[in-house]
């Protein structure tokens, strides 16, 4: 009998949450109906039916959470370690300037270092700048990881980026002379960065230097394929004598007039190439940034896809994003603890997790069928037996890299490979995989499998939410609308989860509505909720009050910290009122034809003066942005509220029983926004709130206080 590889089992709390279910329903059915028995704003009604239905639809999150568990130590009795599967990373870049080629080269050279046969192991680059810059690092990576991986298999390193290693690591002699080693290869990075381009004084070997003379006449957005083997297993070993793996650079090719379809463009060309050269079943994707932080998370995956009884429709093993550099209470909510663990969770339980873009194992098989077509032969998926940078697996592996392959080739994006046709690649992909029938699994260890970078800046945190707005938005309205064909094709409460995520975008509708409606209205004094010696007053309390305790019980749970939670609230309420808006308005403008939608990279450069102030807990509103007046003026509105309201309501006999709730709400708001007042009104360092911006706030809220006169007198 095989031993038992993974075991699960359905979160102890899902009892409660189907019974929570139904108490709250039961309650949100009388709010309704009290909505329509009484003289109520349509615009607090609309606010209210929308909360209500993106609640019903997040119980697909809480309907069967489940746990697992996995046995890597028992792998060795189902295959030996020769035996296991070939494994293809694949990372993607895209600019050297807010990627650093320094920080990327670390991530491949992590991800090397697995703990996993050489011979079965390769790492594709996909630079989709086109820059020698980062040509030049991942030369420079190539001769480090010779000393690197012996390094850390002899001495059991378990942090195998060495930007990562020694910045948290104390160092002995062997470790030091690493840290050198490592030192040189930065600053000579350095000196290429500075200058811009690669000095051919930098490069010495005669091969290099002629790969680098033809550069000159590159652009990034028109440039032919690159594809250079600059580590390959069956001839380069390191310094032990030991086989390294395979790394291979891909600059795909670019032509003003062809669609490169951003990441999954990327990912697609890497996915035929290595198809071309290694065809490894299994495949890793990985961001530039996320950093392999335990060498044996391979052999976790494999725990799944080794198990013959439940790998036949099994596509992919979703690890959650973690990440470093977080301040002490994560004023930017960086830790995304509800995305990438709590939701993936809740999916689990149903048909998989979704995949979120890095930190996922893939079976190849899966990006090109579906799981009714027959599994294919062990030949059809053996590595190649030619050398990688033999002249005719160049030529197969260039033709997949040209701009023209996809060309009468409509399947690519579509049925096969990465998806096409959103800015969020990763859960549409992961979604579609779903819809034909595979599932996922959630792995979720003690110890973090990758490690990466979240937004230290307030600016870059809320533009990466518009972004993924944007590029839900164009799911959600698509052919394949998760609630209608999602539902269907997946089951019901997995659809509800899409959905969910695919309005995302619309938050801005109810928080925008309840954080100026109820504050115009306490400002002139006109109620709109009940009293609070009214028996209703409690059916918005307890609305209220179980939503923010279950919310944060659950944060709680898979190790999130109060202070934490409170940062992720303020920025979900934050984003409600910036990316949510902005990019609902981009959404828009794109489908009538007044704009186009273009993927941002988010910058993995740190600016001094904004690490600083991050790590001591402030918040940076340095830039001249709209994002930052609508913040600004919403502020504004709800701290004049409260205080011009509270003033009011003591002095009038009941006024306080009368306008107790919009108090509530103001007093809430403004403290959420208490930062921003501190940017706008007494800081005086470089992350205070540019005085435009704290003028149009002004000028903004003194209008919509003055327009509130016409609405509630």
């Amino acid at each position: 009998m095989a031993p038992l590889l993974h075991t699960h089992q359905i979160h102890p709390r899902t009892t409660l949450n189907r019974l929570h279910f139904l108490l709250y329903s039961l309650s949100l059915l009388l709010l309704l109906h009290h909505h329509t028995t009484t003289t109520s704003s349509f615009l607090l009604l609309l606010a209210d039916v929308f909360l209500a239905f993106m609640w019903l639809l997040s119980q697909g999150f809480r309907w069967r959470p489940v746990r697992r568990w996995e046995f890597p130590e028992l792998l060795l009795k189902v295959t030996a370690r020769k035996d296991f599967p070939a494994l293809d990373v694949f990372i993607c870049t895209a600019d050297p300037y807010k990627e650093p080629p320094v920080g990327v080269a670390s991530t491949a050279l992590s991800a090397l270092a697995f703990d996993y046969p050489s011979d079965r192991l390769s790492v594709y680059v996909s630079d989709d700048g086109g820059s020698d810059l980062t040509l030049f690092a991942f030369f420079e990576a190539a001769k480090f990881a010779r000393c690197w991986l012996p390094f850390c298999r002899e001495n059991g390193v378990m942090e195998r980026s060495p930007e990562a290693y020694f910045q948290s690591s104390g160092c002995d002699v062997e470790a030091e002379k690493m840290k050198v080693m490592f030192e040189r290869l930065k600053e000579r990075v350095d000196i290429a960065m500075e200058k811009g381009y690669v000095d051919l004084n930098l490069v010495s070997s005669p091969e290099e230097k002629e790969i680098f003379k033809t550069w000159k006449n590159f652009t990034r957005k028109d440039h032919p394929s690159v594809i250079q083997v600059l580590l390959e297993s069956k001839k380069d070993k390191d310094i032990t004598g030991y086989p390294l793996p395979n790394l291979v650079y891909i600059s795909r090719e670019k032509h003003l007039a062809s669609p490169h379809n951003f990441k999954a463009g990327a990912l697609n060309t890497l996915l035929r190439v290595s198809e071309t050269m290694t065809n490894a079943p299994l495949i890793l994707t990985l961001d530039c940034d996320m950093c392999s932080n335990d060498p044996t998370s391979p052999q976790r995956a494999l725990c799944y896809f080794l198990d013959k009884d439940f790998s036949p429709n099994l596509s992919f093993i979703q690890f959650p994003q973690r990440f470093t550099g977080l301040n002490k209470n994560d004023i930017y909510g960086g830790e995304f603890r509800r995305l990438f663990t709590l939701g993936e969770q809740g999916l689990d339980g149903l048909q998989g997790p979704n995949y979120v873009g890095t930190g996922c194992f893939f079976s190849r098989r899966s990006l090109y069928s579906s799981p009714s077509v027959a599994m294919p032969s062990s030949d059809e998926f053996k590595v190649q037996s030619c050398l990688l940078s033999s002249e005719l697996v160049l030529l197969k592996a260039h033709e997949a890299a040209s701009s023209e392959y996809e060309h009468g080739r409509k399947e690519w994006g579509s049925q096969i490979g990465f998806r096409y046709g959103s800015l969020v690649e990763d859960y549409y992909t992961g979604y579609m995989l779903h819809c034909q029938g595979w599932r996922s699994v959630f792995c979720n260890p003690d110890r973090p499998a990758f490690l990466g970078e979240a937004p230290n800046s307030l600016l870059e945190a809320v533009s990466q939410s518009k972004r993924w707005f944007v590029g839900l938005y164009q799911v959600c309205f698509s052919r394949y609308c998760p609630l209608f064909y999602g539902s269907r094709k997946i089951s019901l409460m997995a659809g509800f989860c899409y959905m969910y995520y695919a309005l995302w975008g619309c938050w801005c509708i109810p928080l925008t509505i309840y954080g100026l409606l109820p504050q115009l209205a306490l400002f002139y004094g006109k109620s709109l909720f009940p009293k609070a010696s009214d028996p209703w007053f409690f059916l918005y309390a307890y609305l209220f009050l179980s939503t923010y305790v279950q919310d944060l019980i659950e944060f709680m749970e898979v190790g999130g910290l109060i202070q934490r939670w409170w940062s992720e609230q303020r920025m979900w309420l934050i984003k409600g009122i910036t990316s949510s808006t902005f990019g609902t308005l981009d959404f828009i403008l794109s489908e009538i034809g007044s704009s186009a939608t273009g993927f941002n990279l988010t910058s993995k450069v740190k600016l001094e003066e904004e690490n600083k102030l991050y790590e001591n807990d402030k918040f940076s509103f340095s830039t001249a942005s709209p994002f930052f007046v609508s913040m600004g003026t919403i502020a504004i509105v709800n701290v004049i509220s409260f205080i011009f309201g509270f003033i009011k309501a003591m002095i009038r006999v009941g006024g306080l029983n009368e306008m107790l709730i919009q108090i509530f709400l103001s007093g809430f708001i403004a403290t959420n926004s208490w930062p921003i007042y501190v940017a706008m009104f007494t800081r005086k360092d470089g992350g205070k709130m540019p005085e435009r911006v704290t003028k149009a706030s002004i000028l903004l809220s003194s209008i919509l206080l003055f327009l509130g006169n016409f609405y509630f007198t």
